[in-house]
């Protein structure tokens, strides 16, 4: 059974909820910074290098990758897909859907997560955090090199046996999500927070306040932010700076999608010692050898001291 990737249906209508809320912010005198052209243009140019950049992933993610795993976790006996632990492989029934889903949410959490706490991801996630604006052109602002590596965290499902089509729409539906929250137009949501990751907690995740850094890494649920301690409400009493503290300081999409990896490899001559040079590339963002620069768990130490 073939599924179409609901991201086909999703992107004309990501462009037309940006000009709604382009239009709609110049029509609110405390909304009309909201969008900054150049950044908009440069968010805009980054996000169809994206479009482009993703058949080819598609590809490599559903045909070549996941279908691998499915087939050698999965073999056919007697014309029945049987997975390597002794189940039938799973179907399409809508409970199976719910399951996935919730897999896939698990794993975009943890795939999230690494990307702020590994440096050499973080070069590649930064250029959706490099703006300092917070809307829903920020949403299509991504890095044209984490959907190559992105696959590998979801691997585990179809070597489960939830066939691979199902994750891929899976993972759009996730994306679909995840484009709606960058709006600064939604208020807090009720008990709609108690379960789902909401537009709120994203303008949480988008700050460079020190106390709200590397928080609500969730994709349409806050559960595993809250079971693996990193969730943080909103503090409407807090003014929100968004971005990020090493910032490209350009509008220029090539200078944005590789800036963090120039630093990396500048960082990593500041010394002759190999595990200080692997440290620099892999170790959390802001990790230095002789404390020149700090992480963000360290500055948030450092700052609760202060306070």
């Amino acid at each position: 059974m073939s599924f179409t990737n609901p991201l086909v249906y999703g992107v004309p209508c990501f462009l037309g909820l940006i000009l709604l809320e382009l239009t709609y912010s110049k029509h609110h005198k405390d909304k009309k910074d909201l969008y900054n052209k150049k950044d908009l243009i440069a968010s805009l140019l980054m996000g169809i290098g994206s479009t482009i950049i993703a058949p080819l992933t598609k590809t490599i993610a559903a045909i070549v990758l996941f279908n691998y795993v499915y087939d050698v976790f999965n073999p056919e006996i007697n014309g029945i897909r049987t997975n390597i632990m002794g189940w039938k492989s799973f179907g399409y029934a809508w409970y199976i859907w719910v399951i996935c889903q919730l897999l896939d949410d698990f794993s975009y959490y943890w795939f999230h997560r690494q990307n702020h706490n590994v440096r050499f991801l973080w070069a590649a996630h930064i250029v959706h955090h490099s703006s300092n604006n917070f809307n829903l052109g920020t949403a299509v602002r991504n890095g044209w090199f984490t959907i190559f590596y992105k696959p590998f965290f979801y691997m585990w499902i179809p070597a489960l046996g939830f066939p691979p089509e199902m994750v891929v729409v899976c993972l759009g539906i996730e994306a679909l999500w995840q484009f709606q929250l960058h709006s600064v137009f939604v208020p807090k949501l009720g008990i709609i927070e108690k379960i789902f990751n909401t537009h709120t907690m994203h303008q949480v995740h988008h700050a460079q306040n020190i106390e709200y850094m590397d928080k609500n890494h969730g994709g349409f649920l806050n559960i595993f932010d809250k079971i693996f301690g990193t969730w943080k409400a909103l503090d409407e009493n807090i003014e929100i700076k968004y971005g990020v503290t090493h910032a490209p300081n350009s509008y220029n999409p090539l200078i944005i999608l590789t800036h963090e990896y120039k630093d990396i490899w500048n960082d990593m001559k500041k010394s002759k010692n190999w595990y200080h040079k692997f440290m620099y590339a892999f170790a959390a963002p802001g990790w230095s050898h002789d404390g020149s620069s700090l992480t963000i768990k360290q500055q948030q130490r450092l700052n609760k001291k202060v306070k």
